[in-house]
């Protein structure tokens, strides 16, 4: 990458210069910034109303999350203290996330209430 040369106008405003391909490729990651809000903007449209997820889950689903990690994640809370909260073991509980195993009906029923979501999300 060649060093971007950075103008001060008279009025103290910093203007950068750079090459036309660095722009461009500038312009080409904001594009698909801007795909990946498009996406999830269209996903939550389609969610029925009851069920639709908020936008922070929505985002980490596309970015590869499974639902029930993207919703810790939005609630901000790690594996170890929904583990602690629900009584279930932290390495059960990754399973869970990166499903390798299937939980109950009881077990998700018990997550979505330490998660404070509706039961739904998780069936």
């Amino acid at each position: 990458m060649t060093e971007p040369q950075i103008i001060l106008t008279p009025a103290g405003e910093e203007l950068v210069v750079l090459p036309r391909a660095e722009y461009d490729i500038l312009l080409a990651q904001a594009a698909v910034s801007d795909e990946d809000e498009d996406d999830v903007a269209m996903y939550d449209l389609r969610k029925p109303e009851a069920s639709a997820l908020p936008h922070e889950v929505s985002a980490g689903m596309l970015r590869g999350d499974t639902l029930l990690r993207a919703i810790r994640r939005w609630r901000g809370v790690s594996q170890i203290e929904v583990a602690r909260r629900s009584g279930l073991g932290q390495g059960y509980l990754s399973d869970l996330e990166k499903k390798r195993r299937t939980g109950t009906e009881a077990t998700m029923e018990r997550l979505a209430a330490v998660l404070d979501v509706p039961a739904d999300w998780l069936k």
